[in-house]
């Protein structure tokens, strides 16, 4: 049997293990939109010695095979129109695509790729509405087949170690969390398409870019009890202004979703969760992220610009008898592949070994009903309830 060793990485429950892929068999990969986040994604499957790159489409002519020409990777398929060509063709005994398209293109190839019997990796966010992930969920159940989402920070030790100290029972009951984060100023708009601001082709901003990853934080951490009501706002003070943008003011014409977002959730158990995130705003940080118990409190210093890890070593506050107490918790690096490559290797693994997906929907359909909660809050001016249909 061909086998080759991977980096060493920590597993969920922190200990160090060493990824043994067998190369027998390669996975044959397909990406469906050659765009920014693409770049990731080809990089990371090129460091994989069970995957074979074997087709890509854009919908913009002859974007996918200069794509693919710039990575170096050679004898990839590209003359299609559509993902619906690609999948359609049988002579590529595709095993997996990574969707890497704009938010508003997430769901119709996720949903046709699964009908074709091709395990998905969906980058984030899940969907844009809410209604189209049970869609997409509805897909999945019927075709058996993988389907992860692109929350590779999930991977980050530090973040596992959050949850290990939530579910060590430290904190006591969770009661109150507050989250985000996001940018001073760093609106993503160096783009030809500037699909991240359109809303036509990204439908939410900063509320889906980064926000997903802040709300699966601590969602992942606390269990993703079920979201109940929800109190959102947005805003776009500065995507919608001229002088945010020096060498390009035409952005502001173009920019049609939030560059700021903020709620108020209720979930399950009694737990609030208090949430901002912001691609532009005027200070440097909307606050560290902190959960608070009955027993003990955890802060969760922020980031300059959310890059899905955490700012610092985190702080673990608890009054015992009568006298309080402050322990810090080490930075953890273990030295590992990076979180992409983690992220893509863990979806292998799962179709290939018939595992579960890294990432299931079966959470990310809770963070989802959030985002869309926030966004259809703010519309509205008023709370709403959450509601999730069964799939």
């Amino acid at each position: 049997m061909a086998e080759e060793k991977m980096d060493a990485l920590l597993d969920y429950a922190g200990q160090k293990v060493e990824t043994v892929v067998d190369t027998n068999r390669k996975m044959r990969v397909g990406i469906i939109g050659c765009g920014w986040i693409a770049d990731a994604h080809v990089d990371s499957y090129k460091r994989m010695p069970d995957v074979e790159i074997v087709a890509g489409a854009d919908l913009i002519p002859g974007k996918a095979a200069a794509f693919f020409k710039k990575h170096g990777v050679e004898g990839v398929k590209t003359d299609y129109a559509s993902h619906k060509e690609m999948l359609d063709d049988e002579s590529l005994q595709l095993d997996a695509v990574s969707i890497c398209t704009y938010n508003r293109q997430h769901a119709g190839p996720a949903i046709y790729a699964l009908q074709k019997g091709v395990h998905v990796m969906l980058e984030k966010p899940f969907t844009v509405t809410l209604d189209e992930a049970i869609e997409v969920m509805k897909a999945e159940k019927e075709s058996g087949k993988i389907l992860s989402i692109g929350f590779q920070p999930r991977l980050d030790p530090n973040m596992q170690m959050i949850k290990k100290i939530v579910e060590s029972g430290e904190l006591g009951q969770i009661y109150y969390i507050q989250t985000g984060g996001g940018r001073r100023r760093g609106i993503p708009t160096p783009f030809p398409e500037v699909t991240f601001i359109r809303d036509e082709t990204a439908g939410l901003g900063a509320l889906a870019d980064i926000g997903c990853y802040s709300l699966d934080m601590v969602l992942n951490a606390i269990g993703y009890p079920k979201p109940l009501t929800v109190t959102g706002y947005k805003s776009d003070f500065f995507g919608k202004n001229p002088t945010t943008y020096p060498d390009n003011p035409e952005y502001a014409a173009k920019f049609g979703v939030d560059d700021f977002a903020a709620a108020f959730i209720r979930l399950e158990g009694g737990i609030i969760l208090d949430f901002r995130i912001a691609w532009a705003m005027n200070i440097n940080t909307p606050g560290d992220t902190i959960i608070l118990g009955t027993q003990g409190g955890l802060r969760i210093p922020s980031t300059d610009c959310w890059n899905g890890s955490v700012g610092g070593p985190m702080t673990i506050y608890k009054t015992i008898g009568g006298i309080n107490y402050e322990t810090q918790v080490p930075i953890i690096n273990d030295g590992g592949p990076s979180l992409f490559d983690r992220k893509i290797r863990s979806f292998l693994d799962a179709c290939k070994n018939g595992g579960k997906a890294p990432v299931p929907t079966s959470q990310i359909i809770y963070n989802q009903a959030i985002l869309d909660g926030i966004a259809k809050s703010a519309k509205l001016g008023r709370e709403i309830e959450i509601e999730i249909p069964q799939v």
